[in-house]
């Protein structure tokens, strides 16, 4: 669910939006990390002016964390 989310919402964002790409890894039994690897010209459009493009990802996400009962941590990266 937050998976799907991520990725449909940034490549909404970004310019190159086939170049989008999210994972997923468990950091314990309630901690996730979601890393969204993007085009290195689209960071910081995920990133956004003072980080409030991420900012608002984050709260979107943190809704899961009621339903699911997980925490996630959100960041964005640059393909190589």
């Amino acid at each position: 669910m937050a998976k799907d989310f991520v990725l449909a919402y940034a490549r909404m964002i970004v310019k190159y939006p086939d170049a989008v790409s999210v994972e997923i890894l468990a950091l314990d039994e309630s901690t996730e990390e979601i890393t969204i690897y993007a085009d290195p010209e689209d960071v910081g459009k995920l990133i956004g002016k003072e980080g409030r493009m991420i900012n608002a990802i984050k709260t979107v996400i943190s809704g899961c964390k009621a339903k699911y009962g997980k925490s996630y941590r959100v960041n964005v990266k640059a393909k190589t």
